[in-house]
Formats: structure tokens, C-alpha cells, sequence
């Protein structure tokens, strides 16, 4: 196999398994979306891209339009859901938020918004340890 095919193979088969970050990610924010719709938030985008990077959910409460970032972690991590929720990613959370009301005219128009945080504690085999919900976290 001469090195062209070689490194082709080597990506495709990367790109195939699956990041455990990635998947730890999306299962928290599943378990928030589902906290969220119990409390009565209607789901209005999940995952949302822009050139900023991604925004985990946009939810509506009432007239409030939410943007919510969950941050997952184990329990058997020594780090907290809310270490990575620094000054840096709360400024990024902004950007996107501003970018998504900005690229989607059809979104709801709500009087408000509020920029709310998840974090999400899970046990070596992917269950709920614990859920705090901070609303209006920044």
C-alpha cells in the first residue's frame, strides 16, 4: 500500500470511532433537554452551528428565549462540570447567541433572553449522578 492510500485509510478508519468526549457530550445534553421539556421548555434548536463554533440548546419558556450550554462530565473525573465555564466560553456563548438571532429571522421573538448553564455528573456506565440547573448563569 503505497503512502497515499495509507494515510487515506488511517483517516477513515479515525473518523469512524467515535470520540468519547463526543458521545458523553451528547448524552448530556440529551438528559438536559429532557430536565428542561419536564419543566416546560419547548426545544427550539439543538446543536445549533455557527462560525463561532456550536451552541449545545436553544429553548423558549413563556416569552424567554434560553440558550443553554451543558457542560457533562464522569463522576470519577477529578473536574467539575463548571470548571470549563470560564470567562472565555461564556463570551463565545454570547457570540453564538448574537450570530443565531442574527442568521435566523424565523426564530421565535421573544421579550427576553437569558443565557442559562447545565451541569450534568455521570457514572461510569452513563448514568445520572446529578443535574444542576443554573438559570440566568451569565
Amino acid at each position: 500500500m503505497d503512502s497515499q492510500h495509507r494515510r487515506f485509510y488511517f483517516r477513515r478508519i479515525r473518523s469512524t470511532t467515535p470520540d468519547p468526549r463526543h458521545v458523553l457530550g451528547r448524552a448530556g445534553e440529551r438528559l438536559a433537554l429532557e430536565h428542561l421539556q419536564r419543566l416546560g421548555y419547548l426545544l427550539v434548536a439543538r446543536n445549533h452551528r455557527t462560525r463561532y463554533g456550536e451552541i449545545d440548546l436553544i429553548v423558549l419558556i413563556g416569552s424567554t428565549l434560553v440558550f443553554v450550554e451543558v457542560k457533562t462530565r464522569r463522576s470519577r473525573d477529578a473536574a467539575s462540570p463548571w470548571d470549563s465555564l470560564n470567562h472565555h466560553k461564556r463570551k463565545q456563548v454570547r457570540r453564538l447567541a448574537g450570530a443565531f438571532l442574527a442568521e435566523n429571522p424565523q426564530r421565535p421573538s421573544p421579550r427576553s433572553l437569558r443565557f442559562d448553564a447545565i451541569g450534568i455528573l455521570l457514572d461510569g456506565r452513563g448514568m445520572l449522578v446529578r443535574l444542576d440547573h443554573i438559570e440566568d448563569a451569565f
